[in-house]
């Protein structure tokens, strides 16, 4: 790589920085960025505890990870992690409520899902998204979680979800294999459904399919937020493999050094 390159992704490292919540205050923060970008921005009816946050039972039982702008110290990104341990003490995944995962549940190994991912409007581009993901692959690495799952939501055009246009835009390789089984359990409906794709794959959708996620069956319609979600599922030996070629090498050289964008 090259000095300028170093430099430019130590610039930008100092810029943001990330961490797992430690204390309900900063827990509380990152719920009033999700309130502010799903209920006031999306319009999404969120069925919260508490007003002018986005919580729910889920909440209590997930980690928190989340970007600060280290110069203001403002949270402006976060998303929450439930791990299969945390999973079994709330008695399910908040996917499982969208699709039947029966065959995914049974796959080998640690699975850890993601969920309630938000940006800023004022900080929204691949810098953020991209330490959001190095902070991701640092919890994944301590955590040695096989998978990852999660809910990746497209909102509507002017006439509706273009299911199938955003689903011929997913690469061939990157659908999951249907012997997974993976069902939506309410399915977008065909008067929702229009032929033109007029909303594109959102970036946040553009960043799990460049980590190497597969899209695994049809899209659930999420009537409270309006948006048809694709499941998503990620085998994480990909990421670890990154993870450590790019973070483990940088702190060798350089203990101060950050990892390499991921995306």
């Amino acid at each position: 790589m090259s000095t300028s390159a170093q430099e430019s992704i130590r610039g930008r490292a100092r810029r943001y920085v990330t961490e797992v919540a430690r204390d309900e205050a900063t827990i509380r923060a990152t719920q009033s960025l999700r309130y502010r970008v799903f209920a006031q921005e999306m319009g999404a009816q969120l069925h919260t505890r508490i007003d002018g946050l986005d919580y729910d039972e889920i909440d209590d039982y997930c980690d928190h990870l989340l970007v600060r702008e280290a110069e203001t110290d403002h949270i402006v990104a976060c998303t929450r992690l439930l791990t299969d341990a945390q999973a079994a003490k709330l008695g399910h995944f908040y996917s499982e409520g969208e699709f039947d995962l029966g065959g995914v549940l049974a796959l080998p190994g640690r699975i850890l899902e993601i969920g309630r991912t938000c940006v800023d409007s004022a900080h929204r581009g691949s810098v953020v998204l991209s330490t959001l993901w190095n902070g991701l692959a640092e919890y994944v690495y301590q955590g040695r979680f096989n998978y990852l799952m999660g809910c990746a939501s497209i909102t509507p055009g002017p006439h509706g979800f273009a299911v199938d246009a955003v689903y011929r835009q997913v690469d061939p390789q990157q659908f999951g294999p249907a012997e997974l089984g993976v069902k939506s359990k309410n399915p977008v409906p065909a008067w929702k459904q229009c032929q033109q794709d007029e909303s594109g794959i959102p970036p946040l959708l553009q960043a799990y399919l460049r980590l190497g996620c597969q899209v695994c069956g049809d899209p659930y319609w999420d009537e409270d937020f309006n948006v048809m979600d694709m499941f998503i599922l990620l085998d994480l030996t990909r990421l670890q493999d990154r993870y450590e070629k790019r973070f483990i090498a940088s702190k060798a050289t350089d203990s101060h050094a950050n990892i390499a964008s991921l995306v």
